[in-house]
């Protein structure tokens, strides 16, 4: 058992501090956030993750999770010191590190002894010695520390099992004593440990991510020749993916990515590249792929249409992917403003995202559930692909729309099968 402060109650803090305590290690959890202290004490969660809730009132009930706005007590009381606090994109695209910066002076303020100090925020390469250098200029009582880097790989929506199941587990140091700390903390895994030096774990983290945005663009680009050449970009894919140095995974044409990792890292590499003197190209077209996607799909809209202006559409999902309730840089917010600058009447649903999207999203009708949003409405269209939509009546659906039209950003349905239901159908690539 490990004693583990984790600052920073975000998406990754909440995750990580949860797993690590089911993995019966004791946990404290800070955040300045008095009202989410609060929430979290009361065993709220302030996001949707399948699986989180049930974990921490377990952890919870059996003592090995506290929480705190204190800095010092939490750093006082562990072992190891995880920051996992926000590091948002500047207009630039670089990375905002002041949170980092505050974090581990605090943390070196406060040291009474030896600390294991780990970087789980998404950072660019070199920080591991900023913070190295922070701790050590504030570190009042000389106490001896070490730095690790242990990037996270978590996808919204599967985050518990990414943590508990991980395809490997890197860890960034410059000391045999913090690999050892941090091999004994995850060694209840079982999973592949990748030992490195720390700015080699920092880039593992921008590099992954860049390359599986790659492959979501390069998806997204082949849909566009499948289209024009009339061909199935979901066969040609499956043809691809079983070549087992390509694989399937995120060769799924759509909309584009979204959330807060793709757009933010992927900028944020090219970013670093740059700083370090290589221009990368390669990135910038991913990019900007990505960023046409939703426009080429509101063109779809158009297109299928004619015109938009003064006609109901029904969009089925707000969240950038399912199991999630994340708006951030979701496709639907440019996708409904599009729409919208033409004329149209928007109604929306989503599983989880309605309380988030009401806050974004302006003039729009909030439907109960899908088939609110389908009566009367001039077309449906599909944004996010929850297993939901997936299972729709389509009989029910027809019979209640104004016309029978759904354009698919997420491809979820058979176009064989709409024709013979009498659907006018349109998807991505196909």
């Amino acid at each position: 058992m490990k004693k583990v402060c984790i600052i920073g109650t975000g998406y990754v803090g909440l995750v990580t501090w949860a797993c690590l305590a089911d993995m019966k290690n004791r946990v404290v959890c800070v955040d300045n956030d008095i009202e989410k202290v609060k929430m979290l004490k009361r065993g709220k969660v302030p996001i949707y993750e399948p699986g989180l809730e049930e974990i921490i009132a377990r952890n919870m009930a059996a003592g090995r999770l506290t929480f705190t706005t204190s800095i010092p007590e939490g750093v006082r009381s562990s072992e190891i010191v995880f920051i996992a606090v926000s590091t948002p994109p500047k207009a630039d695209g670089t990375a905002d590190l002041t949170a980092v910066a505050m974090v581990a002076r605090e943390v070196a303020e406060a040291m009474d002894g030896y600390r294991l100090i780990v970087d789980k925020s998404t950072v660019p390469v070199k920080t591991g010695e900023k913070v190295a250098e922070t701790i050590k200029r504030y570190n009042r009582k000389n106490v001896d520390f070490d730095v690790a880097s242990n990037p996270e790989f978590l996808r919204e929506g599967s985050a518990i099992g990414d943590t508990m199941i991980p395809d490997r587990i890197v860890i960034g140091v410059s000391s045999k004593r913090a690999a050892k700390i941090l091999k004994e903390l995850y060694a209840p895994l079982k999973a592949p440990i990748i030992v490195t030096d720390i700015k080699s774990a920092e880039i593992i983290k921008h590099a992954s991510n860049s390359l599986l945005a790659l492959k979501i663009s390069f998806a997204n680009a082949l849909g566009q020749i499948c289209e024009l050449a009339g061909a199935n970009v979901m066969q040609v894919v499956e043809g691809m993916g079983l070549d087992k140095r390509i694989g399937k995974a995120f060769l799924n044409a759509g909309i584009g990515y979204g959330g807060s990792c793709f757009p933010k890292d992927v900028a944020a590499f090219i970013k670093i590249s740059e700083e370090l003197g290589f221009d990368f190209e390669l990135l910038k077209m991913v990019e900007q792929i990505n960023r046409d996607q939703r426009m080429r799909f509101v063109k779809k809209i158009e297109e299928t249409l004619w015109i938009v202006k003064n006609k109901t559409i029904g969009v089925l999902g707000l969240a950038f992917k399912p199991n999630t309730d994340d708006m951030r840089s979701a496709p639907s917010l440019d996708i409904i403003a599009a729409l919208q600058r033409e004329g149209a009447t928007v109604k929306a649903y989503d599983p989880q995202a309605m309380e988030v999207s009401r806050k974004m999203l302006k003039g729009v009708k909030f439907c109960k559930g899908p088939y609110e949003v389908a009566r009367g409405s001039d077309a449906l269209v599909i944004v996010t692909e929850w297993d939901e939509f997936r299972q729709l009546n389509l009989d029910k659906l027809r019979s209640i729309m104004a016309h029978p039209i759904i354009i698919d950003g997420r491809n979820i349905f058979d176009p064989a099968v709409m024709e013979e239901k009498g659907f006018i159908y349109k998807s991505i690539g196909r």
